[in-house]
């Protein structure tokens, strides 16, 4: 017990001053890539000031799995550097043995991360884009066009030049409604919609009939008015980035995307890693029990050195991987979780032939 308590005390003071450092690197790189646009825009330093803030919860998110590396990588290395651990291996503990207590911090702080990063992470870098966009004058219009959505399982598909959210109106309107085995059934054309009392409401509208393989003009029936039920927000310009909300938001925006007919490849990837993710830290603390004692000479810097190296092969890996799920060359689930797997092979290949 006193070895692990050892082990810890070792451990935590490197791996906070790691996460401080790069938390500054990473605001410090925000900060700088967007100086220029705030200069120009005459942001006034409260406002810069906030939006760092903001980001900071962020930074530590990113900051968190390659601390965790560094200071594992740095720790075991400084204890080979010692000898320290020969007077461990000599009493029979293995280099594995002797590294659970890091292995369960790991796994327990995967858990926080992904709860830090759904309940602040979220909410915080969320302020910071709106803010930001605000004071840069990228705010996004909820107005839309040339728009296409599906609804009542593909049964009604609604087409229309323009939305305008604020007037919650459709322009040059076509409404396709089909039979239950996907035949059409009726065309409606209204050139204005209007969303009052819960459903949409035709100006001039025309009913075109399908008959003996041709459509045929006629009233507007009500039972295929009475249809026309999906709201406003539906046909908004209100694409968002899986991102920047958290999973019960992802997971409803994946959900109206599969409604609408819409491409969803991207947006699950990106939902699947809020789940794999936090498991990185996990894995980097496995590989750096694998890299530790490659050199005795120094440590700092060659610790750093494998820090980023093996972090910025995991991240080329994952963006490979991220891409070939959004053009859907692979599922989304294995575009997320595959650089885990990968990695986590790399790390047992590594602890095996490492000195013990």
């Amino acid at each position: 017990m006193k070895l692990v308590f050892y082990m810890l005390k070792r451990f935590f003071p490197v791996f906070i001053g790691a996460v401080m450092f790069f938390v500054l690197v990473l605001c410090l790189t925000d900060l700088f890539m967007n100086l220029w646009n705030y200069i120009s825009k005459n942001v006034s330093s409260r406002d810069v000031a906030l939006i760092l803030i903001y980001y900071i919860p962020k930074a530590v998110w990113y900051a968190v799995p390659i601390a965790m590396l560094f200071a594992t990588a740095y720790m075991l290395s400084d204890f080979y550097a010692r000898n320290e651990l020969l007077a461990v291996f000599a009493s029979g503990i293995s280099l594995f043995k002797f590294s659970v207590p890091l292995l369960t911090v790991a796994v327990a702080m995967s858990f926080a991360l992904f709860i830090f990063e759904d309940n602040i992470v979220v909410p915080s870098f969320s302020k910071k884009t709106q803010l930001q966009e605000s004071v840069l004058s990228k705010e996004k219009s909820l107005n839309n066009s040339k728009i296409v959505i599906m609804a009542e399982g593909g049964n009604v598909i609604y087409k229309a030049d323009f939305f305008n959210n604020k007037a919650e109106s459709l322009s040059k309107l076509y409404v396709l409604f089909r039979t239950e085995d996907k035949k059409p059934d009726a065309v409606v054309y209204a050139q204005k919609a209007f969303w009052k009392n819960n459903s949409w409401k035709l100006e001039n509208a025309v009913e075109y009939k399908f008959q003996d393989e041709n459509f045929l003009a006629c009233v507007l029936e009500k039972r295929l008015e009475e249809r026309l039920l999906e709201p406003p927000e539906t046909f908004r310009n209100n694409t968002i980035s899986v991102e920047r909300v958290n999973t019960k938001e992802a997971r409803e925006y994946i959900e109206h995307l599969e409604k609408a007919g819409l491409p969803s490849a991207e947006e699950k990837s990106v939902y699947y890693k809020k789940y794999s993710f936090p498991f990185v830290v996990f894995i980097v603390v496995f590989l750096a029990i694998g890299l530790s004692g490659k050199t005795r000479k120094n440590v700092l810097l060659v610790s750093l050195a494998m820090s980023i190296t093996a972090v910025v092969l995991f991240y080329v890996f994952q963006m490979v991987t991220m891409l070939m799920a959004k053009f859907q060359a692979i599922p989304p689930l294995f575009g997320a979780w595959s650089p885990v797997v990968l990695f986590i092979i790399i790390s047992c290949v590594l602890l095996k032939y490492a000195k013990t």
